[in-house]
């Protein structure tokens, strides 16, 4: 982050235009004037090879990209390869008004800077395999022969203000934690492999382990709602929103306070279904029993004190963005208040009303509207939502393995030492274990 941050302002001092995007709000808000690339440069939702981005040739969009000269694109290796190709094919036909030799030229001819880990989760492909995912990277793309790949050594994230004796444990976790990332913690490792926990990072026996992660790291909860920085600094990761939920059900059981219940209101997307004749067998009382992935559920239970993330783009200039964890200070009938504990907005007070929230999810067969506040409770998130984020004591509670490409490395990762980290792992009969899984495709690393 700190080289693309001088080079965006090195750039920047010679009076030239940079676009500093990033492929999740997250990392956007950690970039100078960022945002996510889907809206910086309408990117379609549903991507094919052939899609263009919705950018018409005499729009302000389509100026300021002609007078742009450097693009920096970070965590460039989480979204699906035709994003970069439906934007290197918009690029030339905007900028070949300047010269037509750009509309043979790559990107049109502007400089991009991608950045990113190849060894974190690449694009999430919904039932989609593993040679789905892989050919979706942007590696496997024919833009790739033509990029430059360069390669930082040294984490210096995680050995800032570090004494020499930190240093070196920080050192050998780092190294520990690149031998997961690539694989070779377990050979051989040909898309999954079983690897062994150490005994300082696992979770101490008890009969609860899930009361028991939530005391480990969640500590003294009860005397610190209200608190953003214990917050912020604090989380438990599990692989799926099915785990996650019952972890943040159960935090909610041990807390004070009065509850405030919110139901949604749900109804088809009559105009965005004109084919479809079954619409009547859709009833609100199904519709509000419907999960989905980025959709908040018919039911929110929300306390004064307690942390929630966004699932929508609010105002990202705000740093209201999809992943933003918040603190509840308010409950309104119509409009909760809450505060930001994430990120260079840490403190700034905002009001989140209820919004018609819509979902992308294919497997739903009609489209439908939920009117809900776009939050989810947030002491336990999927490891996928907190890649990007910097973590100081983190609980990875494995009652199901991960099941994909480097969803264990981005865990691992999001603190600086073993000291900050406590795993719960579960067997294929609910025991506990030492052993888990660890998923890494070789092939895409071999590309970098």
């Amino acid at each position: 982050m700190y080289v693309r941050k001088t080079l965006s302002a090195a750039v920047c001092s010679r009076h030239e235009i940079v676009l500093n995007v990033a492929s999740s709000g997250i990392a956007a808000l950690l970039l100078s004037g960022g945002r996510t690339s889907h809206s910086q440069f309408h990117i379609p939702i549903y991507i094919t090879e052939d899609s263009m981005c919705s950018i018409s040739a005499d729009s302000d969009l389509a100026g300021l990209l002609r007078k742009t000269k450097l693009i920096i694109w970070d965590e460039a290796p989480m979204i699906n390869r035709h994003c970069f190709e439906a934007f290197e094919r918009t690029l030339r036909d905007i900028l070949r008004a300047n010269d037509m030799n750009n509309a043979n030229k790559l990107f049109g001819g502007i400089v991009i800077v991608f950045g990113g880990d190849f060894r974190q989760i690449l694009p999430v492909m919904p039932r989609g395999g593993r040679q789905d995912i892989v050919n979706a990277s942007i590696n496997s793309s024919n833009l790739w022969k033509h990029c430059i790949v360069l390669k930082l050594t040294v984490n210096m994230r995680l050995s800032a203000g570090s004494s020499n004796v930190e240093l070196e444990k920080t050192k050998e976790f780092a190294y520990w934690i690149l031998r997961i990332g690539n694989g070779n913690v377990s050979e051989p490792n040909d898309g999954e492999a079983t690897m062994e926990i150490p005994k300082d990072i696992l979770l101490p026996e008890a009969d609860d382990p899930l009361k028991s992660m939530i005391d480990t790291i969640y500590d003294q909860l009860e005397t610190s709602l209200s608190k953003a920085r214990y917050f912020e600094e604090k989380a438990i990761l599990a692989p799926t929103n099915e785990v996650v939920k019952k972890i943040n059900d159960k935090v909610m059981e041990m807390l004070p306070g009065e509850e405030k219940v919110y139901l949604s209101s749900d109804s088809i997307c009559k105009q965005d279904n004109p084919s479809n004749s079954n619409l009547d067998l859709y009833t609100p009382d199904f519709l509000n029993k419907v999960e989905l992935s980025g959709l908040p559920n018919h039911k929110l239970c929300l306390k004064v004190g307690v942390p929630v993330m966004l699932l929508r783009n609010v105002d990202q200039t705000a740093g209201l963005c999809n992943g933003t964890r918040l603190l509840v200070r308010r409950l309104g009938k119509h409009v909760i208040e809450v505060s930001i504990i994430t990120g260079t907005n840490i403190g700034n007070v905002h009001f989140i009303p209820r919004m018609p929230l819509t979902s992308s999810d294919k497997r739903m067969p009609v489209k439908f509207q939920r009117r809900q506040f776009p939050v989810a409770l947030c002491f336990a998130m999927t490891i996928n939502k907190s890649q990007g984020q910097s973590l100081s004591k983190v609980g990875i509670y494995l009652e199901k393995p991960v099941f994909t490409h480097g969803q264990l490395y981005v865990a691992l990762s999001r603190v600086k030492s073993k000291d900050g980290i406590k795993i719960f792992i579960a067997d294929n009969e609910g025991k506990r274990s030492r052993y888990t899984t660890n998923v890494v495709y070789k092939e895409v690393l071999q590309k970098v």
